[in-house]
C-alpha cells in the first residue's frame, strides 16, 4: 500500500520505465508515448491496493510496449532502406556509479544489440530487455508476462542465444572510440582517404539510416574500400555551416553533425583491435530532432 502523491512516484520510477520501454521499441517517440500511457493506468489505478508501485509501473509499461511492437509488426510497415534505433543520449552520471553496472547497461542499449533486439519477438524482446539489462529475476518477470517461470526461462534462453549469435564482439573502451571517432573526423574532413583506411577494418561494415527522407546508403556497405570512398564522397559533398559534437549516446562516444545548428546525422563506431568494425550513420530527420539541446 502506498500514501504517496501519484506524481511524486511515477516521477521517481520514471527513468526505469523510459529504460525498458527504449530497449523494447527503439525509439524514444514510442517509449514517451508508452510511459505517458502508463501514467495514465497508473493515475486512474487504485494505488491503495498498490504493495509496490515500481513492480506496477514496469509491469504497465512493459506490457504496453508489447502491445506497441504487436501493433507495428502487424501493421506490415516497411522502412526504406536499413533500420537503425533512435539515438538516444546515455550520460548516466552518479546515477550508475557502479563500473559494472554501467557497462551491462551500456551494452543493452548499444545500436548493435538494439538491432539484434528488432529480430525478436516482442515477448523475447521483453524477457531479455528485463532480464539482461534490469536484472529482473524469473519469478518477476514471470509475473509481468502472466507467464510461467519455466516458459520465461525457456523464452530467456532463446533470447540470449539468439543475440549471441547476431551480435559482434567489440572492444567497449570509450577513450579508444572516443579517440577513433575525432580522428575518423579529421580524416574525413581533409579528404585523407589513406588516413581512413587505416582506421577501417578490412571487412568493415557501413549501415545508414535516412528512412526515405535523407539520403544515406539503401543497402548495408561492405569492405574498407568502399566504406572509406564513400565517406569521402560524403565528406567532399559538404554540409552547409557544420558544426561538431561528441555526445555520449547509446552508450558509447558519437559524433553528432550539425548543419546550422540542426542536427544532421549521427556517426557511430564500434571498435576492435584499433580500428572501425561496424559505423552506423542515422540521417533519418524523425530520429533526430530531439537531439539538438545535447552537448
Amino acid at each position: 500500500m502506498t500514501t504517496e502523491p501519484a506524481t511524486d512516484i511515477f516521477e521517481e520510477h520514471r527513468p526505469v520505465l523510459v529504460g525498458v520501454a527504449y530497449r523494447m521499441l527503439g525509439r524514444m517517440a514510442d517509449a514517451e508515448d508508452v510511459v505517458q500511457e502508463a501514467w495514465f493506468r497508473w493515475s486512474g489505478a487504485d494505488r491503495s491496493a498498490v504493495r509496490e508501485p515500481r513492480g506496477y509501473l514496469v509491469r504497465t509499461t512493459t506490457r504496453l510496449a508489447i502491445d506497441r511492437l504487436r501493433q507495428i509488426k502487424s501493421r506490415g510497415e516497411t522502412y526504406v532502406g536499413p533500420w537503425l534505433p533512435e539515438p538516444c543520449a546515455t550520460d548516466f552520471g552518479d546515477a550508475v556509479p557502479d563500473t559494472a553496472e554501467r557497462a551491462v547497461l551500456a551494452d543493452s542499449v548499444s545500436l548493435a544489440v538494439l538491432v539484434v533486439l528488432e529480430s525478436l519477438s516482442p515477448l523475447e524482446r521483453a524477457v531479455f530487455v528485463l532480464r539482461e539489462a534490469f536484472g529482473y529475476p524469473y519469478a518477476e518477470i514471470a509475473a509481468v508476462l502472466e507467464r510461467g517461470e519455466a516458459a520465461v526461462r525457456q523464452l530467456a534462453g532463446r533470447a540470449r542465444k539468439h543475440v549471441d549469435e547476431r551480435r559482434p564482439r567489440y572492444d567497449v573502451d570509450p577513450a579508444q572510440r572516443r579517440d577513433l571517432t575525432e580522428r575518423f573526423l579529421a580524416a574525413a574532413t581533409d579528404g585523407d582517404l589513406e588516413g581512413l583506411l587505416a582506421m577501417l577494418a578490412p571487412d568493415v561494415r557501413l549501415v545508414g539510416d535516412g528512412g526515405g527522407k535523407s539520403r544515406a546508403p539503401l543497402r548495408v556497405l561492405h569492405s574498407a574500400d568502399k566504406v572509406g570512398r564513400f565517406l569521402l564522397g560524403v565528406a567532399r559533398k559538404g554540409i552547409p555551416d557544420p558544426s561538431f559534437r561528441f555526445p555520449e549516446l547509446n552508450g558509447g562516444p558519437a559524433l553528432l553533425v550539425l548543419s546550422g545548428g540542426k542536427p544532421d546525422f549521427v556517426l557511430q563506431l564500434d571498435v576492435a583491435d584499433g580500428r572501425a568494425q561496424s559505423i552506423y550513420i542515422v540521417r533519418n530527420p524523425d530520429k533526430l530532432h530531439h537531439l539538438a539541446g545535447v552537448a
